[in-house]
């Protein structure tokens, strides 16, 4: 399978798509994070924010997102925010939809909401929880979504428990233990990832960690994960974040995945965290566990992430010939009557 679906999309890149779709379902969310990403100011490129965008909803919303996947032809779809449980009613029919396709779809969330018993069953969706720290630094941080809520929504569920690691959190002796002692023994927590906290360029972050801080995280969870099983990161993947791409345009999984924020019209980049981050601190565990791919080698020097970059390059003459004979350049073609009126309600 695993096989079968990097085939699939090296297929894709050739054809001049992107894998990988991640839209930002709505422009809210009850949680108001510190360190946010989707909520920095530059994050749309800094004219308009996230919550100044207009967004979507009801039959609306499920057509906009059909419709754009209809478009890139993506093989795996993520639902992010804000919080898609805003919009939680139109999440539920556009799950069906786009497994019926044989998409994979991915979706994350505080929690803050109730999770679906049914969506346990659902073998091609993944419903990734972030849980940042301790019980005292996440209840503090991401209130109303306290861990006592997300343990009541999540009962008899299946879900991926995520968590971006801070300052705070590697400033505590134990912590990083003490988390994956409490979620590696819920039978509703199928999987652990880690991502690191990614700064953006010049700007002052709380959350930052120093070089050091990122050393010792790497070396605690390349130890944990050999006792805890559900941590499902590769030690290459881990190792990775000692060396992380050094731009978006060496990173495979910004140039593999193609994200689009709230109105369907703005695009998020120069990856999906926006802005203009700080790649020589990245902490995506996505943009990690693609560059540890990408470094292995397929016969000599050759490695499969010089292969990708081959293949990206061919795909965007590709993708170029396509839009001149359509007629219809850009990331995502929105016609004028589709535009969202500027007073749209919000929840």
């Amino acid at each position: 399978m695993q096989v079968r679906h990097v085939l699939h999309s090296w297929a894709r890149i050739l054809q001049g798509y992107a894998p990988a779709l991640s839209i930002e379902l709505t422009r809210e969310c009850p949680l108001r994070c510190p360190g946010c990403y989707a909520y920095e100011p530059n994050h749309l490129g800094g004219e308009v924010t996230l919550r100044e965008l207009s967004d979507f909803r009801g039959d609306e919303l499920v057509r906009r997102v059909m419709e754009l996947v209809v478009r890139e032809k993506p093989l795996h779809v993520s639902l992010v925010g804000g919080d898609p449980l805003v919009r939680y009613r139109e999440v539920e029919r556009i799950i069906p939809e786009l497994i019926g396709r044989g998409i994979h779809v991915q979706v994350v969330t505080s929690a803050f909401r109730r999770v679906p018993e049914a969506w346990a069953a659902m073998d091609k969706l993944t419903v990734v929880v972030s849980i940042d720290g301790l019980r005292e630094e996440h209840d503090k941080r991401r209130a109303p979504a306290t861990y006592d809520r997300i343990l009541e929504n999540v009962r008899g569920g299946r879900i991926t428990v995520h968590c971006t690691v801070t300052r705070q959190m590697a400033e505590r002796e134990g912590s990083l233990e003490q988390f994956v002692e409490f979620w590696g023994g819920r039978s509703e927590v199928h999987r652990l990832w880690f991502s690191l906290f990614t700064p953006q360029r010049g700007a002052f972050a709380a959350e930052r960690l120093d070089a050091e801080q990122r050393r010792r995280v790497v070396e605690k969870l390349l130890e944990l994960r050999e006792k805890q099983p559900k941590i499902d990161m590769a030690p290459s993947a881990l190792r990775q974040y000692l060396k992380p791409p050094a731009s978006p345009d060496r990173c495979i999984f910004a140039k593999t995945t193609r994200t689009i924020s709230a109105d369907f019209r703005t695009p998020v980049l120069p990856c999906q965290l926006g802005g203009d981050p700080d790649c020589a601190e990245c902490g995506c565990i996505a943009a990690m566990g693609l560059a540890a791919v990408g470094a292995y080698r397929v016969v000599g020097p050759v490695t499969a992430g010089g292969l990708f970059h081959l293949s990206h390059r061919f795909g965007q003459l590709v993708a170029s010939t396509r839009r001149r004979e359509t007629a219809h350049p850009g990331l995502v073609q929105i016609a004028p009557e589709m535009t969202p009126a500027p007073d749209a309600e919000t929840p």
